[in-house]
């Protein structure tokens, strides 16, 4: 499957929370009314959806038919081997992408600028708000991959794979 947009992100993520109301579909009729967009880049936005199989249009009601990769889902992903006793951390796929990202930014001493870390999440591919750079650094401190350091220069990220 492939990426989505921005406004393809925003109204994926509108649907999921709207999918929790509206059990069997979302009216759309009520979608119409909670974005603020118009009905062309609506329809426009919808239609690039269903294209990529990730909703499904039937009877005027809009239902999700998978979960995709900027989705925080909890879906395991390979493991990967911690520090003590060969022990096995699971990781969401998100956090299995943004991971990857992470290793690939750290110098060879295995850290990594707080400002960096964070700039290459909120601006970098993954885009994430806020919260989700904080949820994710948070999950990753609490699976022992990284542990915020303070330098002389700065605070850091050291990774501890």
């Amino acid at each position: 499957m492939s990426t989505l947009n921005p406004q393809e992100k925003s109204t994926f993520s509108s649907l999921k929370h709207l999918l929790a109301k509206y059990e069997n579909g979302i009216p759309y009729k009520i979608l119409k009314l909670e974005f603020d967009i118009s009905d062309d880049e609506l329809n426009a936005t919808l239609l690039n959806l269903k294209n990529q199989g990730v909703i499904l249009i039937a009877d005027e009601r809009i239902k999700i038919v998978e979960e995709v990769i900027e989705d925080d889902s909890e879906e395991a992903t390979p493991n990967i081997e911690g520090l003590k006793d060969n022990e096995e951390i699971n990781l969401s796929r998100k956090e299995s992408v943004e991971w990857n990202l992470i290793q690939k930014l750290t110098d060879e001493s295995g850290k990594i600028s707080r400002h960096v870390l964070e700039g290459n999440l909120l601006y970098g591919d993954s885009q994430l708000s806020t919260l989700g750079v904080y949820n994710l650094i948070t999950s990753l401190e609490n699976k022992k991959l990284i542990k915020k350091i303070q330098l002389t220069d700065g605070e850091y990220y050291s990774i501890l794979y």
